[in-house]
């Protein structure tokens, strides 16, 4: 999913000062890339961002590569947060998502989704960011079975919902909201979230489905 769930403001608290300080390359190299796009990036922009000398930087990322990692655990952590939260207590799972669909995807600028769609399309040309993309992609669609089998069994989806497939779609389906988060200047996330919420429904109903039988015969 890229970096859409990517957690920029990191909470403050007493931790040692190299950790902190390979938080705020973190947020500096963010920046950049959406300053700069992110195929055209250096480790010099990154460093320019900073206002900080490229060898210092080289002592805490050895490589745009090694910062692009660093992203993803945040992403990482930051996500494993989010699908907690969903799935927490008694909370209607709907409402739930409603929220994280808000909080997640539809509250990100513009520039965050161009960066995410660039980033996608970097892992075309880098066989080792196309890697960490799937590796995203995977815990990503892990989560989102998870959650659905949760409403399964707690009776908020029909247990017609194919778990693996509802999660495969929604991915894609995000994965589109995104694109057209960054290249469409009227794009009104008010109303794409209500489609979405639409989707999910239906998802939850069983009213979606892999259709039966080899690819052009009918179901």
């Amino acid at each position: 999913m890229g970096f859409g769930m990517l957690a920029t403001s990191i909470s403050s608290g007493r931790r040692p000062a190299d950790v902190e300080r390979r938080e705020r390359i973190l947020e500096g190299a963010e920046r950049a890339f959406v300053r700069h796009g992110f195929h055209a990036t250096t480790m010099q922009h990154v460093a320019d961002e900073l206002g900080m000398s490229a060898g210092n930087l080289y002592r805490y990322f050895p490589s745009k590569d090694a910062i692009v990692e660093g992203l993803c655990a945040v992403d990482q952590e930051g996500r494993a947060k989010a699908f907690a939260e969903l799935m927490a207590g008694n909370r209607n799972i709907m409402e739930a998502i409603s929220a994280g669909l808000r909080k997640h995807v539809f509250a990100h600028p513009p520039e965050k989704a161009r960066l995410t769609v660039e980033i996608w399309a970097e892992a075309g040309r880098n066989p080792r960011v196309a890697e960490m993309m799937r590796a995203i992609d995977a815990d990503v669609l892990a989560g989102l079975e998870k959650l659905m089998d949760a409403a399964k069994a707690g009776g908020a989806a029909s247990p017609r919902l194919d778990s693996r497939f509802g999660a495969r779609f929604f991915l894609t389906f995000v994965a589109g909201l995104f694109k057209r988060m960054a290249i469409e200047p009227d794009f009104d996330a008010e109303a794409e979230t209500a489609m979405a919420i639409g989707v999910l429904r239906a998802l939850f109903a069983g009213a979606l489905a892999p259709a039966s039988g080899a690819p052009g015969e009918e179901a």
